[in-house]
């Protein structure tokens, strides 16, 4: 199985050359994290190994020693720290070795829940790391973009097998790559076992692990659906507090994610009910869900992948009014809908909605994203109308 590059090695080299701050990159299991960290790592340490384990639990500077980093050096050598976020007393251990050491080596911490939700004690990390978050591959990706560069990059063509691999396999690596049902049916087996019995047992202090999978069983039915708690609450037989701190949960731990509306300057939009999304399309059977949840994953990785490298402020969020109306996603930047996106398999009549709220926000695009046209070679950011436009070219265009 051939491995493809990433644009998280380019991001990842280009910020331990270039800044003396930790490199925590967060992100599923399973997404890549671990072969980033190990290709430029010059010492490798995983908190699953007992050994290394051992190592860290002696202190940092048992870990310098180790790494020998005492001895000048031409070029600081990279130490990476994998799932370190499991050691309860992780974030102490960063601070002290990263104000003895900062000079001598650079660091790359990985972790499979989110670092900046899993901070135990001790005083914050502030300004001592750069959050970057790793997501699985995109249409862009696959079309050999290995680095970011400017936010919209030129349409680019993809493949008619790789286009059909990463809809019926999802972006993550192995399956993507495998390319083969079977496999992918065990390894969606095996990820979601190790989520429930190894990282929320860890990691969590809930002693109702197996209602917890049953919400989540629930949430895989309903991805690309307005969340209300107290609903949801009622069907597991929790509180709605309780509800929506199991979701935030499930959120952390990457198994999905919120996209909260948005009602700047808008008459009776609403404000309260998020959507919630898986982080893997392929393990949805309706196509419509399907077709909006690659969407959304694909906006998502966009987002934050721009606001992880400065630049600008990106959030991903939705519009809904009293009236029904509703545009599936807005890309907002520093704090402006700047792009409106509604999600459709094949209906190319553009929505009464996405005209609507197209004036409604000023924003500067409103597509209308077909899956199931074909590429077209043409810019869809030339367009300030709403216009629809073929998945394939639009999503090459982002990240």
């Amino acid at each position: 199985m051939k491995k493809r590059p990433r644009i998280y090695d380019g991001i990842a080299e280009e910020h331990l050359r270039d800044n003396r701050q930790m490199l925590f990159m967060s992100g599923p299991r399973q997404v890549g994290k671990t072969t980033v960290a190990r290709q430029l790592a010059d010492h490798y340490f995983d908190w699953d190994n007992r050994n290394h384990q051992a190592l860290i639990l002696a202190g940092p500077s048992a870990v310098a020693e180790r790494c020998r980093l005492d001895v000048p050096m031409e070029t600081l050598p990279v130490l990476a720290f994998d799932e370190l976020h499991k050691f309860a007393r992780w974030k102490n251990f960063l601070k002290g070795f990263f104000d003895t050491y900062e000079d001598s080596c650079r660091i790359l911490v990985t972790g499979s829940a989110r670092l900046d939700v899993y901070r135990r004690g001790g005083d914050s990390l502030m300004g001592r790391y750069f959050p970057y978050h790793i997501h699985p591959f995109s249409v862009a990706e696959l079309c050999g973009k290995v680095t970011p560069g400017d936010l919209i990059s030129a349409p680019t063509p993809l493949p008619g097998p790789r286009w059909s691999a990463l809809q019926q396999h999802g972006g993550f690596p192995e399956p993507l790559l495998k390319r083969e049902q079977r496999f992918s049916t065990r390894w969606q087996t095996l990820r979601k076992e190790r989520l429930f019995k190894e990282d929320l047992r860890d990691l969590t202090r809930i002693q109702e692990l197996s209602l917890l999978e049953i919400m989540a069983r629930i949430l895989g039915s309903r991805s690309g659906e307005q969340l209300i708690f107290a609903n949801l609450a009622d069907q597991v037989q929790i509180s709605p507090k309780t509800a929506k701190e199991w979701v935030n949960t499930l959120v952390s731990t990457y198994y999905g994610f919120l996209v909260r509306p948005w009602y700047k300057n808008l008459n009776k939009a609403l404000r309260k009910e998020p959507k919630w999304f898986l982080r893997d399309w392929s393990d949805i059977s309706d196509a419509g869900q399907r077709t909006e949840t690659l969407i959304a994953c694909h906006l998502l990785k966009a987002v934050e992948c721009w606001t992880d490298l400065g630049l600008g402020r990106f959030e991903l969020r939705y519009i809904r009014d009293k009236q029904k109306r509703e545009v599936d996603f807005v890309v907002v930047r520093d704090d402006q809908a700047w792009f409106l996106v509604e999600a459709k398999q094949s209906d190319t009549s553009i929505s009464p909605a996405l005209r609507h709220y197209q004036g409604e926000t000023g924003a500067e695009h409103a597509f209308q994203v077909i899956l199931d046209l074909p590429y077209t070679d043409i810019n869809c950011f030339d367009y300030a109308r709403p216009v629809a436009v073929p998945a394939l070219t639009f999503l090459s265009q982002l990240v």
